[in-house]
């Protein structure tokens, strides 16, 4: 591979990209699933940005409230999942949302509807977030059968039957640490000459 001559390559291939070169494939496609899927990369962008900015914005540390597991959850567990749900709703291609942060399931209202069910963790490893541990989106998404009278067993299907699914990681962010705290009261060390 010729390392410098990929550094300078401008022709990206995005995932919005990729959806609309996929869906001109398929004539019959009307475009709803890459919709989806942008709105899906517009979470995963948002999140990445408050991961990355997180100790300057104050998003470390718990939000003082308790998941469907009994996890107490991350200020930024909190966020990505208001985040992932208003930009899931907003695509107005889901009918069902289901979070892990979430103790029931989302259905949307009926005038933004869409004939999809995106179940969702929108971040998964929060509890590494303090560590410096890389932590991610994870997304499965099921076609609904009826978007007009849609029901739990909508999202109670075999993974067989997903049509997509997918993650999003996002590093951590770059810590320094000194030991110990007052690393500047040490006195210097200096080589000594023996004679």
């Amino acid at each position: 591979m010729d390392h410098a001559a990929e550094a300078q390559r401008t022709d990206l291939m995005t995932i919005t990209r990729h959806a609309l070169n996929e869906q001109g494939r398929h004539p019959e496609s009307r475009g709803d699933f890459t919709i989806l899927l942008s709105h899906i990369v517009l979470g995963c962008k948002f999140v990445a940005s408050a991961v990355n900015k997180a100790g300057l914005a104050k998003l470390i540390g718990l939000a003082g409230e308790t998941n469907v597991q009994g996890e107490e959850q991350k200020k930024l567990d909190v966020l990505s999942n208001e985040v992932f749900v208003k930009a899931l709703v907003s695509s107005g291609r889901t009918c069902v949302l289901v979070s892990e942060e979430n103790e029931a399931a989302i259905f949307v209202d009926a005038p933004l509807r869409g004939k999809y069910c995106v179940c969702f963790d929108p971040l998964d490893g929060s509890s590494n977030i303090d560590c410096g541990v890389s932590i991610g989106t994870i997304f499965g998404i099921y076609m609904i059968k009826d978007k007009d009278n849609a029901t739990l067993e909508d999202v109670l299907q075999p993974g067989t039957h997903m049509i997509a699914a997918g993650y999003c990681m996002y590093g951590s962010s770059c810590t320094v640490i000194m030991f110990p705290d007052d690393v500047f009261s040490l006195p210097l060390l200096h080589p000594t000459s023996s004679s």
